[in-house]
């Protein structure tokens, strides 16, 4: 985890020295974006050794300092970002979680050999949605219910003219406005787990742990959950922490298509004014936010099976 974040920190040094400091400016054509620039190359030391500006790059991420926005000079991006990453962390956090659930669960009915007639009518529509990206549906989710229908909202992450706070009002009307966009996002990432765990449903099936539960004579139940699904976690859990950049790049798309004020609305509307240390500082959380992930995932795995051992003996 620690040598992917060193990485892409040395990355994201490099990539912003090979433009012109001059324009880092923002692409602001008023008479003081020269003094601007003048600013950020005293602040960011572009005059010093690279070896330097490197050591005092990896010092400032270290304290989690992303440096100042050339458009909103000078508020910092750890403000900015600050500002929307909780409206993502909520997103897709619930969202995620919602569509891996109720995927695997269903995937798990679909592959198991007693499921219902009505059930397996999922796979298909579960087949199409895995193949849908996230933003075509979620602009036929805004055609439908904001336009044609109108029930609900098309842009924006509350109401206008209500005022952010911490009440209950509030709390409804944020949920109001995210339910669209998540439900884009659950449908797109569902219909994935859906069909990647009814293959390791059925994968499964005859396998001699399973042969010899049969024949022990346990309950069915106890087969599913406890021989079937349980097995059936671990390459699922890994699938997940594999496609988490996935879910949150999708989530970019689908935040801009309905306005959505998180990460990808931000990171928009920072590469469209040519904001280059929000958008670095952005890929930055983001590539922090997944290693982590994937950290969290590699610890739980003893938890999903035992067998697992991190210890050496």
């Amino acid at each position: 985890m620690l040598l992917v974040i060193w990485m892409a920190s040395t990355l994201m040094f490099f990539l912003p020295r090979l433009i012109e400091p001059r324009a880092l400016t923002g692409g602001q054509t008023s008479e003081d974006s020269q003094s601007v620039a003048s600013q950020f190359e005293r602040r960011f030391g572009f005059g010093n050794p690279l070896w330097v500006q490197y050591r005092d790059h990896m010092f400032r991420l270290a304290r989690f300092d992303l440096g100042y926005s050339s458009r909103f000079y000078p508020v910092g991006v750890t403000e900015i970002i600050a500002a929307s990453v909780l409206w993502t962390a909520a997103l897709i956090g619930v969202t995620a979680v919602i569509a891996f659930v109720a995927g695997t669960l269903l995937g798990a009915l679909l592959g198991w050999p007693g499921a219902s007639t009505s059930a397996k009518f999922v796979a298909m529509p579960a087949m199409v949605l895995s193949a849908m990206p996230y933003y075509l549906l979620g602009l036929i989710l805004s055609f439908l219910f904001s336009f044609e229908w109108r029930v609900f909202p098309s842009f924006g992450g509350y109401g206008v003219g209500v005022f952010p706070e911490w009440s209950f009002d509030f709390v409804l009307n944020v949920l109001y406005h995210a339910l669209l966009p998540a439900i884009s996002i659950v449908l797109g990432s569902a219909g994935f787990w859906v069909l990647s765990m009814r293959a390791l449903i059925v994968g499964l099936q005859g396998e001699d742990f399973m042969v010899f539960g049969e024949a022990k004579g346990l309950r069915r139940a106890r087969l599913f959950f406890r021989y079937a699904v349980r097995n059936a976690l671990l390459p699922q859990a890994t699938g997940l922490g594999l496609s988490l950049g996935t879910i949150l790049t999708g989530s970019v798309l689908v935040e801009i298509i309905f306005g959505y004020p998180g990460l990808g609305l931000t990171l928009h509307r920072a590469i469209r004014s040519l904001d280059y240390f929000v958008v670095t500082g952005i890929v930055y959380v983001v590539i922090v936010s997944l290693a982590a992930a994937t950290f969290i995932l590699d610890l739980i795995y003893p938890i999903l099976d035992p067998r697992i051992k991190y210890t050496r003996g």
